[in-house]
Formats: structure tokens, sequence, C-alpha cells
């Protein structure tokens, strides 16, 4: 564990958890296995252990944790559309800062479940469909937040993809998905980050609870992965097991929040007076917990990963970043006649219209755990006057104007964007979708702005020349929003899920075995054809296609080249080819290479992404882009065997500005 120290550090650590151990007392290693209240673990204060603190965080340090203002950064899913990993590392930065300011030693973050169905009420918390996107975009969060001496903590651990009937259910998913879809982000998450915390989940995957799942935290975790952090429960979620002793024995380290379920006093007590479990796997239970306290500094020691610190809520840097990721992840998923931007010497009026043109979203427990309540908001009414400088004047009425701005989209209000209830469907409320369509009408230069956290149907789409999909931008996403209709900001955010036209097109939607599911269990018939991997092979048209987003400029690609068409298990894949921004405009493209198996079996996708770069240009300025791709990495995984291989055959890269628009396709054969 902690692989930025070197070997002596490592020792040094090791023998102070061994010696922890060999002091605390039978009663004082099972009382550190529960938490002492809704976000602190148990002490030992004859040792110096006091109570650690704990916050969830995904997008801030949330109110409930604290009982204090902090920073609102933008949702999960808005992070995950700006494509942008080198911005996940500063977020985790500034998730630190604000977590130890209020005395935090662990942020419940990032939360990197797939979205397999857009009505999951907590798609606006996760960051995409696809395991390689999450990947990318999780691994540097989570090294920017432990950079800090902050334990990051990657949840939900595994397959909890609803929010409904979710600590009935179990996932009944093949081994392969499980591989290839939903373990990706967490395998990355351990070993690429060293991740020192994991969240096990509150529903089931194929029988067994998560909480006390052996095959998930000791086989996956423990053995594959090499896992040396602390394994929580998710709240409340160990009401589900089966007993004490199964969880000891899968490897739970942490049941929360406090008092204890089945790791209560009496009942580790009773269980071990029996001979249920020993001292030995009790050990096992309670040294990984010590292990990160001593990591974090919670500990007063010289075994902690960095110098200890005070961190910093609501400086002025956060509060800059914050807005840096609401502009980057900004969506522009239609743009006819380039009515965007705002231009001045056309348009003199505009109407501002919508029950979210002023609305606010950043407050205590909206949306569950994600909830943060900021200092302020930046309402998007207040971002576009603040940042008008006399450009535009405002008026009431869509017809007196000469462009108009509807501001609609979802709540987090439960049912809709909330923890702990699906949505019922993708549609938009009876009132938004008539205010569109009456706006339209009377003004035919309608900008709709979305502000929601998961896909939502447009019947009214084909009326409206502009969509601008802004998600819940945190605390300064007024201001985004403004820069970008005004064109001060170049959108270059891309859609990180893909939007349907409809939800029976969603995988997930087949029967109501796969959704919400039978006899509490939820079949995961879809197996690999998670996203955009089902509309390619089922070939439907999706209303947005993942990785979609438009920009203000317009971006060449030129003609791409290989390294080599024949390949071996050895090699290593490289594609170059040159992007020209033929804008006028400096302006961003996300560049995405999918690699598609020619002659692959039915029930696998045709293409899959694999990798991705956001590349900044001046109008005019070309840059050369070079993808380079270990050929092993191209490898699936066969359930017979249950082991990664990689077959023979002819392959294409496809290289493209989405999953739909491919500029580029070069062969290539593996041997």
């Amino acid at each position: 564990m902690n692989k930025n120290n070197n070997e002596a550090g490592v020792q040094k650590l090791e023998f102070k958890v061994s010696e922890l151990l060999s002091q605390l007392t039978l009663p004082e290693k099972i009382s550190l296995c529960a938490g002492a209240s809704l976000f602190k673990t148990r002490g030992v204060p004859r040792l110096g252990i006091g109570k650690m603190k704990l916050s969830d965080g995904p997008r801030g340090v949330a109110f409930h944790s604290v009982l204090r203002r902090c920073t609102a950064f933008p949702s999960g899913i808005a992070q995950a559309a700006t494509w942008n990993p080198e911005l996940m590392q500063q977020l985790g930065v500034a998730l630190a800062d604000e977590c130890r300011s209020i005395g935090g030693r662990v942020i419940l973050g990032p939360a990197i479940n797939i979205t397999r169905t857009p009505l999951n009420g907590r798609t606006f918390e996760y960051l995409s469909e696809d395991p390689y996107l999450n990947a990318r975009l999780a691994v540097p969060m989570i090294q920017g937040i432990q950079s800090r001496g902050v334990a990051a903590c990657a949840k939900h651990f595994a397959a909890n993809n609803q929010e409904k009937d979710r600590i009935r259910i179990t996932a009944k998913v093949s081994e392969r998905a499980l591989e290839e879809i939903y373990y990706p982000a967490f395998k990355a998450a351990v070993e690429q980050a060293d991740v020192w915390s994991v969240m096990a989940a509150y529903n089931g995957v194929n029988e067994a609870s998560c909480c006390d799942n052996a095959e998930l935290l000791t086989k996956k975790l423990r053995k594959d992965y090499r896992f040396q952090g602390f394994v929580v429960s998710d709240w409340f979620a160990v009401r589900r097991t089966q007993s004490p002793e199964s969880c000891v024995k899968a490897g739970l380290n942490l049941e929360m929040p406090g008092w204890g379920s089945k790791y209560s006093k009496r009942n580790l007590h009773k269980a071990f007076e029996e001979g249920k479990f020993t001292e030995s796997e009790l050990d096992n239970v309670v040294a990984p917990l010590l292990r990160v306290m001593l990591l974090t500094g919670h500990i007063d020691s010289d075994c902690r990963a960095v110098p200890e610190h005070k961190g910093a809520r609501n400086t002025a840097e956060h509060q800059a970043l914050a807005l840096t990721i609401a502009e980057q992840s900004i969506v522009l998923l239609k743009n006819e006649h380039q009515l965007l931007p705002l231009k001045s010497e056309l348009i003199k009026k505009i109407a501002v219209l919508g029950p979210h043109a002023n609305r606010r979203h950043c407050y205590p427990l909206w949306g569950g755990s994600a909830g943060v309540w900021s200092p302020y908001e930046v309402t998007p009414l207040k971002g576009l006057k603040a940042e008008n400088r006399g450009r535009f004047e405002f008026v009431a009425k869509a017809e007196d104007a000469d462009a108009a701005l509807v501001f609609v989209g979802l709540t987090h209000r439960p049912g809709v964007d909330s923890e702990g209830v699906d949505r019922a469907d993708l549609s938009l409320t009876e009132k938004h979708r008539r205010l569109i369509e009456e706006t339209v009408t009377k003004n035919p230069n309608t900008v709709v702005v979305l502000i929601n956290g998961s896909p939502v149907e447009m019947p009214w789409l084909d009326k409206v020349p502009a969509v601008l999909e802004c998600w819940y931008g945190g605390m300064e996403s007024g201001r985004a929003i403004a820069n970008v209709l005004y064109g001060e900001v170049n959108p270059s955010g891309k859609l990180p899920v893909s939007f349907p036209q409809k939800l029976e097109d969603s995988p997930a939607h087949r029967s109501a075995r796969t959704y919400p599911g039978d006899t509490q269990t939820v079949h995961y018939d879809e197996d690999l054809l998670v996203g955009y991997r089902h509309f390619d092979r089922a070939e439907i048209e999706p209303l947005f296609p993942f990785g979609h987003g438009l920009s203000y400029s317009r971006f060449a690609y030129g003609e791409g080249q290989l390294n080599k068409a024949q390949l071996s298990s050895e090699d290593t894949l490289e594609l170059s080819f040159t992007l020209t921004n033929i804008g006028e405009r400096e302006g961003a493209e996300v560049v995405q290479l999918y690699i598609a198996r020619e002659a692959a079996e039915a029930d696998r996708p045709p293409q899959v992404l694999k990798a991705f770069r956001r590349i900044v240009l001046q109008p005019g300025e070309s840059q050369q882009v070079t993808f380079t791709l270990p050929v092993s990495e191209l490898a699936e995984f066969c359930e017979t065997r249950r082991a990664w291989v990689l077959p023979p055959g002819n392959y294409t890269t496809r290289l493209g500005s989405s999953s739909r628009d491919i500029r580029q396709i070069l062969s290539f054969c593996y041997h």
C-alpha cells in the first residue's frame, strides 16, 4: 500500500499497524468495527486513537456531515462531461482540502457506478456509462484527494445501478459483464490510484449481499487487486447481511453509521465466544482501518502519507475551479444556423424564461448524500445579468425578443434526480414541455437550456434551433452558462452517457425482469451491451450519442497512420494523425478512439472506447496527436476459461468526435 512511499516507509507503516494490534484488547478491537455516530468511527483514547470523521463528498463536503457551508462543485455527470482527467485531479485536491478544513479524514467519493438505466435517481451523481471513461476520470480524482492525506472512498461496490428497492434487490449479472463493465473503475481505483477505502453497496450481487460478499471483498479486492485499505458499508446496508461472522469472514472492515447492526459490540462478542470467527480473523478486519488512520495522520505518528495540514473551504481558488469545471462540462447538443453564441450585432433583446432561470440547486441533502450547501449560488439569471456588460436588453416576453432562452429541466426532489428513488420516466414536466413549444412558436430563435442530471426525452427537438445541456453545475453554474451563451467560453463538453429517444430503447428496459426486477432480482440480460454498446449492436439511433458535443469551432481530422498493420501480443499499437482547428476561434476537441473487432460475436459490442484526448487549439492551429495502446488492452473476458483472452483476427481503429461521428477508420490484424 501507499506506492509513493519507499520500502522502508511501508515496513514502518506495517510495523506500526502490528504494534497497535498487539496493544488493543479484544473488546477494543470489536469496538472499532462499527461507527460511534452518523459520520464518526469509535476511538480508543488510551492508545491515542480518536474518533475519525468521514464526510460525504462526490461534489463537495456535505452539509449533514458538518453543518457548515462548503464549495459546491458540479455533479458527477457534469464532471465526466469535461472528459478532462487533469481537472479531476485538481478537483480531488480541492475536495480533500475542504474535507480537512472540517476535520475530516475520509471523503466518500468518487461515485463510480455505471449508468445502466437513465432512470437511476443517482445518475447525476455518477460519472458515465462507459467503464474506460469512468476509470480514466476516477483515478486522477482519487490521486488528487490522497495527495493531501485524505482517504478517498470509491463507491458503491458493486453493481449499484438503481435506487428502486436498492436495499432488497440483488443484481444477477454474468462474470464477464462484471469484469468488463462493472469492475474496471474499481480495479483501476485500487491498482492505479491505490485508493484507501471502498464502500460496499446496499444491493446484492448474484444472491450475496455486497457487505458480506467474499467474492467481492476478499477475492476481487484483496486477492486479485491487492487492496490494502478498509471496506466500509454503505449506511445501514449491513442490515441485509447474514450474520456478524459472515461480514468478518468476507472482509467488511467498518459498519456505518454508529451503533452497529451486525457489528454491534454485543453481536460480535457473542459470535466470537461461540467460535464463529477467530481473533486472527478479527485482526484482519481491524488492521486496514488502522492502516488508513496512520496514513491520513488521524493517529499521530510519522507514518502519515503527507505532512499534516488544516485544509481550507470556500477559497477563491476553489470557486474558480468550480467555474472552470462547470464551463468545460456544458454540452452544446444542437446549434442550427450558428444561433449560439448570442451575437450582439444581430441580437439586441433577449427574453429569459423558465422555472430554472433563477432556481438554486445547492442545498443540504438536495439529491441525497451528494447535496452540498454552498455559501452562495449563481443562478443562470444572475449570471446572465452579471456577465452582460451592456450587450443585451432583457425583456419579459418571447415575442418582444430577438432570442429567447428557456431554462427547464429536472430537480433534486425525490423521484427525480435524487438518491433513494428512481425516476418514473424520461420526460420533462408538462409545464416545461408546454413552455418550450409555446416559446418557439412565438420566437424562432429559441434556445433551450437544460438543468438536469440525467437524460430527458425531447419531443420538441426538431422545432428548436439550439439546445444546451448544463447539468447541475454547482455554485458557479450561472456564470458558466452565461459565459457559454455569450461566447466568452467555447463549449467543449461531451456526453458521458447516451441520450435515448425513448425509454424502451435503453438496454435495461426490455421488461420488468431487467428493470426494476422480479422477485427482488434484477436480471442484467443485456450483459455487455450497456449504453452505446447496445445502441450500436441493435442499430438504434439515439437522441444524442455517447461522446457527442458540438463546438463554436470546427475541427479537421487529418489522415491517420498506424505504426503496424500486423501486431502480436507484445506489441503496442500507435495511431497518429493531425488535428486542425479550422474555425475562427480557440476551441477544444475531445478526440475519441474506439476499437472494433471484425466478426465479433452478436453478444459483444461492435466497438468500445479505448482512449481519448482533450486538445485545445487556436484558430488555424494544428497538432499531431498520437495514441499508444498496448495490444494486451484489447483482451476480452472469457467465462469458460475464467480468464482474459485476446481473440486473433482483424480489428479497426475508429477515430472520431463521438461514438457515432467517426472521422477515420484504419485496420490492423492481431495474430
